[in-house]
């Protein structure tokens, strides 16, 4: 079909195009190599086939909004299926007589019935992939969706705030239907003998413009020639996710949720961009800027000036000025000043939904781990109640300034003797917490634990005042030294002790013990209280006397039980066996709203205005409890201490009191078991 003039201008500038590409994604590499080391990989290959697969069905974006991630389905199919098109397109135009229209009859020995197929494909394809773009320009540029914006307390990279996301999407927009149409019409304007019924798009358009061969040749040129200036932009804007996201994905960190990079020996933390694993590094090529992580961050939620996205467009903004801006200066301004403000650092409650949302594998959270822990080094200001706690734990072992023999007291009111496990052998270790040992407002649940533990015949011990906190909390907050100084004292105190399992109270202490622990020769066999509860219950040794029918329960899945660590079924299936009303919130499991408190945000002094995730929680499940009157009492059921105390502050707050309780899972079994006496709670209005 091309002229030999015009096969090479094509030649020359398909050369052009991937000389600049090869630049580009060199560049891109050559940036990512420069991060620090990240944790070693295992069976590499594998894990990029299993993303592949995960790609190619788009297994990962169908987290949250469903029917944009539909249309989106439709959008990559159609770009996956006109990678083939653009080479049959080339093909049409270097090799003479390669012509598909009417099943290719014009090539000798053609497989018709396989190009008609391919035709008909292509031919659909095209129009719903011109939908589906459209579908998006218009969501972004006329409905204006207020989920791709940022709130103005975010810090953003002046090139974003002038609307750099915008151009890149409309960019890549008018590529995709000027490419589309201008394939198209080269398909129209071959069909020399009427309708082709492969091609019904091509054929309509036929019906219009008719036959052409300077047509071909003009659309022909557009189409072929938009993509080679697209694969080099791509490099260069936002959509080089298109690459770097499956890649991304089958390199993710393989290591538990729950278990936070070690930092390094030397200046540990991140500073600096490089200083960032090179993991986190590619997270910000990989990023597709949908803001999905925002979405479903409680701390953007309640107005603080925190976006997960932000800090990866951020990123990728500043990298982009540092390499092709040619700007590597750009690099050495600290990342509290150019991706992240430090008030957003400290609004995190690592709650790890921003890393459960994103569909490319991306760990923002841990980014802000690692810039916490070169502000504390670096001798950043922070709140004081922070301070504080981290002083209480670096003398008393925990954040409550309490003496360390304190924490045992609770056990000797018991009456019962409660085995000391560091002095006689246990099968249970209870490692108790914090929270659980020394708030009053919760010591109750913790003796109702005891008593059960007890009646269902455990052998359980506590460590009394050789019990530290497990440091959970602390490494997110940054203080590695202080976390390492809390192993090291509950190291040598397991050392003391006897045990065949740990048993915990706080989510927050089962998943450090379980997941951060073997970092440190930590090795154990570390359940919640209610898998043990659950197991008691279903081998007979703890009998439900009462069915607790009167209440009408909601479940809350704490963060570090749920989303951290998969534990969604002994909770609900409690709950099953104490014959309750159970009501499933919107926002459950993997999608669980956290309340606020994690990421040493319960320690927090300074408290900003608006509503907190957990009033916000308390108003979630009064709606799924349903409107009108009930004799059934309506309970909100936690199984974290810390959810004790938040929830039932937020009960207080939102002016529920009355409507709804909040009680430990506890309570209710030690109620239906006949341990305590029903508790007459007011029934709801």
């Amino acid at each position: 079909m091309l002229t030999t003039i015009e096969k090479i201008i094509f030649i020359v500038l398909a050369i052009t195009a991937a000389g600049f590409t090869f630049h580009g994604f060199k560049t891109i590499i050559d940036s990512i190599r420069k991060g620090r080391p990240a944790p070693e990989l295992k069976n590499i290959p594998a894990s990029l086939l299993n993303a592949g697969v995960k790609v190619l069905f788009q297994q990962t974006i169908f987290k949250a909004r469903k029917v944009l991630s539909a249309i989106h389905m439709g959008l990559f199919f159609g770009l996956i299926t006109y990678a083939i098109v653009n080479l049959m397109d080339v093909l049409e135009g270097l090799v003479p007589g390669f012509d598909l229209v009417y099943g290719g009859k014009h090539i000798p020995n053609a497989p018709t019935g396989l190009v008609n197929a391919f035709n008909l494909i292509a031919d659909v394809m095209s129009m719903f992939l011109l939908i589906a773009i459209t579908v998006f320009l218009v969501r972004r540029f006329i409905v204006k969706d207020k989920a791709l914006t940022y709130r103005d307390n975010v810090l953003l990279n002046p090139k974003v705030k002038a609307g750099g996301q915008a151009r890149d999407s409309l960019t890549v927009g008018v590529f995709v239907i000027m490419h589309v149409v201008a394939h198209v019409l080269s398909q129209a304007y071959r069909l020399t003998e009427g309708a082709d019924p492969f091609m019904p798009f091509a054929s309509f358009l036929n019906s219009i413009f008719g036959v052409s061969e300077t047509g071909v040749h003009v659309a022909w040129w557009v189409s072929i020639g938009w993509v080679m200036f697209i694969v080099p932009y791509l490099s260069r804007s936002k959509h080089t996710h298109f690459f770097m996201s499956p890649i991304n994905l089958g390199l993710a960190k393989q290591n538990p949720r729950g278990q936070l990079d070690t930092p390094a020996k030397v200046d540990p933390g991140a500073k600096f961009l490089h200083d960032l694993s090179w993991k986190r590094v590619l997270d910000s090529y990989a990023c597709v800027q949908c803001n999905r992580c925002q979405d479903v961050c409680p701390a953007n939620f309640y107005g603080r000036p925190l976006s997960p996205s932000a800090l990866e467009v951020n990123k990728r903004y500043l990298l982009k000025e540092a390499t092709f801006g040619s700007h590597p200066d750009r690099l050495l301004v600290p990342l509290t000043e150019s991706v992240i403000s430090p008030e957003a650092v400290w609004s995190c409650t690592t709650c790890y939904a921003c890393v459960r949302v994103c569909p490319v594998g991306n760990e923002p959270m841990a980014d802000i781990v690692d810039i916490r822990r070169r502000m504390l080094i670096d001798g950043y200001e922070i709140d004081s109640g922070v301070q504080n706690a981290l002083q209480s734990l670096a003398t008393n072992g925990n954040w409550m300034s309490k003496g360390k023999r304190l924490r045992g007291r609770w056990a000797k009111e018991m009456e019962f003797p409660v085995k000391n496990a560091t002095e006689e052998p246990v099968e249970h270790l209870w490692f108790v917490g914090d929270t659980a040992s020394f708030d009053e407002r919760v010591i109750p649940n913790t003796k109702m634990v005891a008593r059960l533990f007890n009646q269902g015949g455990l052998d359980f011990g506590i460590m009394y005042q050789n019990e530290s906190n497990s440091g959970n909390d602390v490494r997110r907050v940054g203080e590695e030294g202080l976390f390492e100084q809390l192993v090291e004292q509950n190291m040598a105190a397991f050392g003391k002790a006897q045990f065949k399992q740990i048993v915990t109270t706080d989510p927050h202490s089962f998943n450090t013990l379980k997941n951060e622990y073997p970092q440190f020769g930590g090795t154990f066999e570390v359940k919640h209280y209610t898998v043990t509860l659950l197991k008691l219950i279903e081998e007979g040794k703890l009998t439900i006397k009462n069915k607790l029918s009167n209440y009408k329960v909601t479940f809350h899945d704490p963060c570090y039980l749920g989303r951290y660590n998969g534990g969604f079924t002994a909770p609900r299936k409690l709950l099953e066996l104490l014959g309750v009303e159970f009501h499933e919130m919107p926002r459950n499991c993997e999608n669980s709203f956290c309340c606020g408190a994690g990421g040493g945000q319960i320690w927090m002094g300074k408290v900003a205005p608006g509503e907190r995730p957990a009033e916000n929680r308390i108003k979630e499940a009064l709606t799924t409890f349903g409107e009108g009157s009930n004799a059934k009492t309506q309970l909100f059921i936690v199984t974290c201490p810390k959810d004790m105390i938040m929830y039932s502050d937020a009960v207080k707050t939102t002016g529920n009191e009355g409507k709804i309780e909040v009680r430990d899972i506890i309570q209710l079994v030690a109620e239906a078991v006949g341990i305590e006496e029903p508790i007459h709670a007011p029934v709801a209005a």
